[in-house]
């Protein structure tokens, strides 16, 4: 699992969980603000997400400030053993597994022309033998080092503290699927201070030279 990035940069990496609930939200005043500073970002898309909202991820796909990765498909931790993190079971086989992560792979190829690169879970839980498997399918696990939002719970403030307080080579989760919770503005508050400091920013695939200086 990776939980660290280049050493000179951070990488801010976003969720799209989707689901009832509210989960297949796009938080569009978010991604605004990375546009706005010109930062990249890895997004994380479940298949439930991307099937409510087929033009924004479409749209997504041919933005060259984002990566898109895999955010599973029915948003279940990646076990063996049908463990549970959140309440919420995980996958109980192998087979359950690969499903999981596999089940994005036609919509990537059509859209970005390759299979996605990473792979992170529902509730970011793995096991240790679904990581091997993802590793295996091409799609290792991305981890966090660093958590902004606290699955779009935490208030603007709280959000914008701990970004503020990043460091290079961490890895920042967030969530891009829940418009109108602190994330949006936490990321707004925080962002123009780290850029003004000479922070730096990455997706998790490639460096992106230049991206992040200060303007």
């Amino acid at each position: 699992m990776r939980t660290r990035t280049d050493p000179a940069a951070v990488a801010l990496t976003l969720d799209a969980c989707g689901g009832s609930g509210g989960g297949n939200g796009v938080d569009h005043e978010l991604l605004t603000v990375l546009r706005r500073h010109a930062v990249p970002a890895t997004l994380f898309l479940n298949v439930r997400w991307v099937r409510a909202n087929g033009s924004v991820a479409a749209e997504l796909a041919q933005d060259p400030l984002f990566e898109l990765a895999n955010h599973g498909h029915r948003h279940r931790p990646l076990t063996v053993r049908e463990r549970t993190a959140y309440g919420i079971a995980g996958t109980g086989s192998v087979g359950e597994v690969v499903d999981e992560i596999e089940a994005a792979t036609p919509w990537f190829v059509e859209h970005t022309g390759a299979p996605p690169r990473w792979f992170r879970a529902g509730t970011a839980h793995t096991d240790d033998v679904a990581a091997t498997v993802a590793e295996r399918l091409g799609q290792p696990i991305a981890g966090f080092s660093v958590n902004a939002d606290f699955g779009a719970t935490a208030p603007a403030h709280a959000v914008a503290r701990a970004l503020g307080a990043v460091s290079p080579g961490d890895i920042v989760i967030g969530h891009m699927n829940r418009p109108g919770r602190g994330t949006a503005k936490g990321f707004a508050t925080a962002l123009p201070r780290l850029l003004d400091s000479g922070a730096r920013f990455t997706t998790l695939t490639l460096p992106a030279p230049g991206a992040g200086v200060s303007h």
